[in-house]
């Protein structure tokens, strides 16, 4: 199978982008894996497939596989890739497209030559939903890993995340910590691992340790739940700028029941083919 793709990141978080409506695709796992190896493939964090929608009063279908080959839910920093991709391919010259997930409706706002607002919806904090084993919803929760015990909060937009408060992101131990809490047992479906530094209440740090990825450049969904976790603490105000490794969000929410808004870039790198 010949497929032509893109190559587009969003701060560095990279994904390879397939148009699966003027092509036919047919994948599988190990062709995912294959796709996103740095070594014998493209590589990329993420493989993004582009569909026509089911439901027809959205614009595209929008299917998020991991290095993996493991299909997820949501992505931020792909979603702004997303519409980009699908206005550079002509396939759409909306500047307001509504995109069909696995997590449900995204509305995406082109603002600009690379700048993307994504209405990610409002966060679920209900602990069996995200999901997270806990008796009852709380603000932040005790969590037991090899015998140290952290605290962190628990929030999915779409995709389930953690975030733990640390005082320096350059010294925080992502690698190992992130492992270790993101096949944690209370996370049934695992977790994608934020470790967050407050710098006031407008500007925070973040690095993100991504379930079947490992530590990425960027992870938009990550920014938002961190955003989240720190605002239902009364950390932060309604708009905060993190900044990740690989360069900053604006993360916009007012509070429960509302929805977040990200904004941000997205770069095209380079056009392909490849046979799988």
């Amino acid at each position: 199978m010949r497929l032509k793709f893109t190559k587009m990141h969003g701060l560095g978080n990279d994904f390879v982008m397939i148009d699966g409506i003027t092509q036919r695709v047919k994948l599988t796992a190990d062709k995912v894996r294959q796709i996103a190896d740095r070594h014998i493939g493209i590589g990329c964090d993420q493989l993004l497939l582009v569909e026509a929608p089911r439901d027809p009063d959205v614009d595209f279908r929008y299917r998020i596989y991991n290095a993996d080959g493991s299909e997820v839910e949501n992505c931020g920093n792909g979603a702004r890739c997303f519409a980009r991709f699908v206005r550079e391919r002509r396939l759409t010259s909306k500047e307001k497209i509504l995109v069909e997930t696995a997590a449900g409706i995204l509305e995406l706002n082109v603002q600009g030559a690379d700048q993307v607002s994504v209405d990610m919806g409002p966060p679920i904090l209900e602990p069996a939903k995200i999901p997270f084993q806990a008796d009852i919803q709380a603000e932040s929760y005790p969590l037991d890993v090899d015998g140290e015990t952290y605290t962190v909060g628990a929030v999915s937009m779409g995709n389930p995340h953690t975030v733990l408060l640390v005082e320096d992101v350059d010294t925080a131990p992502v690698h190992s910590l992130g492992a270790a809490i993101e096949r944690h047992p209370r996370f049934p479906a695992r977790v994608n691992v934020g470790f967050l530094q407050i710098l006031d209440r407008k500007r925070a740090r973040l690095r993100v340790f991504e379930r079947g990825v490992g530590e990425t450049r960027a992870c938009g969904t990550g920014a938002c739940a961190a955003m989240v976790a720190a605002r239902i603490r009364g950390l932060v105000d309604e708009e905060v700028q993190i900044t990740l490794p690989g360069g900053t969000l604006t993360i916009h929410w007012p509070g429960p029941g509302e929805p977040v808004t990200m904004t941000g870039p997205a770069t095209a790198v380079y056009h392909g083919q490849i046979v799988v």
